[in-house]
C-alpha cells in the first residue's frame, strides 16, 4: 500500500501527485480543518494514531512553521511508519 493510497482514505488526493505536492496539500487540509473542522481533525489524527502528547510537544516547541505544517509533518511521518511496519511483517511474496 502506498502513501498516496492511505491518505486518499480520508482526503481526496490525486494519485499521481509527489510527496512535496503532498506536503503542500496536506498543509492547506489540516489549516482548514484547524479553522472550520476542528471535530473532524481531531478524529484524523486518532484515526491515523498520531501521538497525540509527541504532537503537542511538536506545537509548542517547534518554532518558524505554522499548527498546520507541523501536524501536515507529522501525520504524512506516522502513515509512512505505518507502511514500513506492514512491509516489515507482512508475508513475502515470490
Amino acid at each position: 500500500m502506498s502513501l498516496i493510497n492511505i491518505i486518499s482514505k480520508d482526503f481526496d488526493i490525486a494519485e499521481n501527485i509527489s510527496e512535496s505536492q503532498l506536503r503542500e496539500v496536506m498543509v492547506d487540509a489540516f489549516a482548514y480543518l484547524i479553522d472550520n473542522d476542528f471535530p473532524k481533525l481531531i478524529q484524523i489524527l486518532y484515526k491515523a494514531d498520531v501521538d497525540q502528547y509527541k504532537l503537542k510537544e511538536l506545537l509548542e516547541t517547534v518554532g518558524g512553521s505554522s499548527s498546520a505544517e507541523v501536524i501536515a509533518d507529522a501525520y504524512i511521518a506516522r502513515q509512512k511508519a505505518k507502511i514500513e511496519t506492514w512491509a516489515k511483517y507482512s508475508p513475502k511474496k515470490d
